[in-house]
C-alpha cells in the first residue's frame, strides 16, 4: 500500500516545471510562426563582381529577382554565368546565416526540465 500523497512521483515542483516548459514551447512555436512570416518578407542580397550581378532572395531562400548590370553583359556568357552563380551562393549563405541567427534568438531561453 502506498503512502498518502505519493501519487505518480511528480511533486508540485515538477508539475510547475513541466507547465513552464509547455508555456515556453508554446511561446517558441508562436515566435517561429512570426519568424516565418518575417523571413518571407525579407530581402537578402547576394552579389558578385563588385555589384555587377545581384541576386535577391527572401529570408527563407525563395528567389525574388536577379539584377544584372549592363557592364556585366559585355563580359560574355561564361563570365556572366559565373557571376550569377557566385551571387546566388552569396545570397544563399547570407539567408542561411540570417535564418540560423533568428532561430537561435528564438530558442535561446528555452530550457526543458530533464533534458
Amino acid at each position: 500500500m502506498t503512502g498518502k500523497g505519493q501519487g505518480f512521483g511528480f511533486g508540485l515542483g515538477k508539475m510547475k516545471e513541466l507547465a513552464e516548459a509547455f508555456k515556453k514551447a508554446q511561446q517558441v512555436q508562436e515566435g517561429a510562426k512570426r519568424l516565418q512570416e518575417e523571413l518571407e518578407q525579407m530581402e537578402i542580397q547576394g552579389e558578385s563582381g563588385g555589384g555587377l550581378v545581384k541576386v535577391i532572395v527572401s529570408g527563407n531562400q525563395e528567389p525574388k529577382r536577379v539584377e544584372i548590370s549592363p557592364d556585366a553583359l559585355g563580359e560574355g556568357a561564361e563570365v556572366l554565368s559565373d557571376l550569377v552563380t557566385v551571387a546566388m551562393k552569396d545570397a544563399y549563405n547570407k539567408s542561411t546565416a540570417t535564418m540560423r541567427e533568428r532561430m537561435e534568438d528564438l530558442t535561446s531561453g528555452l530550457e526543458l526540465p530533464g533534458f
